[in-house]
């Protein structure tokens, strides 16, 4: 396991009903392409050796003596290989047939694990020929040669990294109560799915859905193998499922109905999963009582890594397919939070700086939607534009055209006579642009937000995003302040996709347009005068450096913990080039603005101990009160320290 990835693979072979040769061929060519593609982990279906459709066959001792040397011969096959490989075959005990998985590795039985659950309704008929692992006593059997334990008892398996996986076959996972409950809460990372389920109509959707359900509830990965091309279809036809999940997510899948073997494997983050539980406190409770018998694999040379899995550089952006769903549920959280706000407090006005920036202008979408909502006059929505010494033209008409086209109030008090009083006041010299340049600027705006707010009766809106307060881009008491900040779980990346859809989505033509030249205007704060062509001179991403990096930071490291060399290596996959739209950046400007990212994370919490309240969106918020709580003087010397020596 390396950056805490495993690489495993769900097979489905073509068989031979009852040839074990066969079948034993077909497995140990798996086997062998899944050592040389570095898979560390590969699972087979249920009864792989004989084939699951043998029916009365399995009561001949011909070919359970078959199975046994075919397994005799799989462990030779194995002998030099790292790979722990999973494969079913029938096993007799003390007079009672079981339908189990056998763990093997380095040509050694690593452990035996018989079926619980045995279907005998419908087309199925298990109980007709095996028994269930709660009908067995804890037996030592001799198996290909070796004395094995065959028990009812739950057994976890744990790799040299210290991955553990448990086992559990078809049936057991479709039972009200799976036993990857129990393995999952006693420690396994990963559970594997040895199955035989035939197809019906509606039934695939089912069982991918039982799946995923499966693997989100025990936060584990999920790896399932089903019987394909080859089983009897006298009655039944099996499709050949190959499934992997991690934590409900669907990994890959296999093409169902091949008529050839196929191999499907990627990566599962193990790292990602134990931090889920980590967290979830719920998880950690239920796990008290759970046990399971601890075996460990065999030593292994550890091999190069190789990212295998894609990595987007949105983690925060909806997929295509899910686009409008969550920009809508987005929306509607938002404006769900403001219109209890404002219910609240008896509220009929809303004040908001309009600055023709992305971050005000879905605050003010966000207003529009509220009173729409509430059936208020949307005049009540209170749009100022405070033009100082960085304002640019194009800012300032679109904020204007934005507030006539939607219809809310708006007005405009230029800053510039109250700064320069200030800064006589103060004895700061203007013709110097550094920090109290810049802040005074910010704080005086939001003097005047709060001074209109006690006059009309109305909220200060905050306009301030997720991505700002995780970098500190804001200045304390300045647009740091608000009496609800609507976008407080939005960062910047999201907001400019969620402006981008409600512009495109049953807009009118003037607001569309002015939506998307807004979108298109470089971020800035507009605090340093214009450039010679009246052209915004200060752009924040050349100060804090790319939002979609920092965002792509802010999500890996706060929502699973991650450390500086697992974030870096990602994000090196992420933005390489392979993803239009994004990037590319080099190795250096990776490092430089990750290092960046953590200085300014820890240097800034002060400002994030005192946020006014804002509504959580996503995964991930830095509310004090909710997701992030943190000493405003805690070192970043441990994470500086790994960033330097990426």
């Amino acid at each position: 396991m390396k950056y805490g990835f495993i690489t495993v693979a769900a097979t489905v072979p073509a068989v031979k009903v009852a040839d074990t040769d066969y079948n034993l061929r077909e497995i140990e060519n798996q086997i062998a392409q899944a050592e040389g593609r570095g898979v560390e982990i590969i699972c087979f279906p249920e009864l792989s050796l004989t084939g699951y459709s043998c029916q009365d066959l399995f009561r001949e001792q011909i070919l359970l003596d078959k199975a046994e040397e075919a397994l005799i011969q799989l462990l030779d096959f194995t002998r030099m290989l790292d790979v722990i490989s999973i494969v079913g075959l029938p096993v007799s005990v003390n007079g009672i047939l079981l339908n189990c998985a056998a763990v093997i590795q380095h040509g050694t039985v690593l452990g035996i694990i018989p079926k619980t659950y045995l279907p005998n309704y419908n087309e199925f008929y298990e109980k007709r020929w095996f028994a269930s692992s709660q009908d067995l006593r804890p037996t030592v059997i001799y198996l290909a040669g070796s004395p094995v334990t065959v028990s009812s008892e739950p057994k976890i398996f744990s790799t040299m990294d210290g991955v553990k996986f448990g086992v559990e076959i078809c049936e057991d996972v479709w039972a009200p109560i799976p036993p990857s409950n129990n393995l999952a809460l006693a420690g396994a990372d990963i559970i594997f799915n040895l199955s035989a389920s035939n197809d019906l109509i509606g039934k695939h959707a089912y069982l991918r859905s039982l799946l995923a359900q499966q693997s989100a509830r025990t936060m584990s990965g999920y790896v399932y193998a089903s019987c394909g091309f080859g089983e009897s279809t006298q009655d039944v036809v099996y499709g050949g499922n190959a499934m992997i999940f991690e934590n409900g997510r669907l990994l890959c899948e296999g093409e169902r109905f091949s008529l050839t073997s196929q191999m499907h494997l990627c990566q599962i983050d193990v790292e990602r999963l134990r931090a889920e539980r980590r967290t979830n406190t719920t998880y950690i409770t239920a796990q008290s009582h759970a046990t399971a018998c601890q075996i460990d694999t065999c030593p292994v040379e550890q091999r190069d890594f190789r990212l295998m899995r894609d990595i987007s550089p949105w983690p925060f952006i909806p997929s295509d397919a899910e686009m409008k769903d969550s920009c809508e549920e987005i929306l509607n959280i938002q404006v769900a939070g403001l219109i209890k706000r404002l219910t609240h407090t008896g509220c009929k006005r809303v004040i908001i700086g309009i600055s023709g920036g992305l971050d005000s202008t879905l605050a003010l979408l966000v207003c529009v939607r509220a009173f729409d909502r509430m059936q208020l006059d949307r005049s009540g929505i209170v749009g100022v534009t405070m033009p100082g010494f960085g304002t640019t033209d194009r800012t300032h008409d679109n904020a204007v055209s934005l507030m006539m086209s939607l219809g809310v109030t708006s007005r405009e008090i230029n800053i510039s006579k109250s700064v320069i009083q200030h800064f006589e006041d103060i004895g700061h010299d203007i013709s110097v642009h550094d920090v109290t340049y810049e802040n005074s600027q910010a704080r005086e705006r939001t003097q005047i937000l709060m001074d209109l707010s006690n006059e009309l009766g109305a909220l200060v809106i905050g306009t301030g995003d997720l991505s700002e307060l995780a970098l500190g881009w804001a200045t304390y008491n300045g647009d740091h302040m608000s009496m609800y900040g609507v976008n407080a779980g939005v960062p910047k990346t999201l907001i400019r996709y969620l402006v981008h859809y409600v512009a495109t989505n049953g807009m009118d033509e003037q607001s569309r347009a002015t939506l998307l030249d807004i979108i298109d205007t470089p971020i800035s704060p507009e605090l340093i005068p214009a450039d010679e062509q009246g052209n915004i001179k200060q752009k924040t991403e050349d100060l804090v450096g790319p939002y979609e990096l920092h965002d792509f930071f802010l999500y890996y490291i706060l929502r699973f913990g991650f450390r500086p060399a697992k974030v870096f290596m990602m994000a090196c996959r992420a933005f390489d080039g392979s993803h239009l739209g994004a990037g590319p950046y080099d190795e250096e400007t990776i490092k430089h603005w990750l290092t960046t990212f953590y200085r300014r994370f820890f240097n800034q919490q002060f400002k994030r101990s005192c946020l006014p309240d804002g509504p959580k969106v996503g995964s991930v918020s830095l509310s004090p009160r909710g997701d992030w709580r943190m000493p405003s003087d805690a070192s970043a010397a441990i994470w500086l320290a790994e960033c330097e020596g990426l």
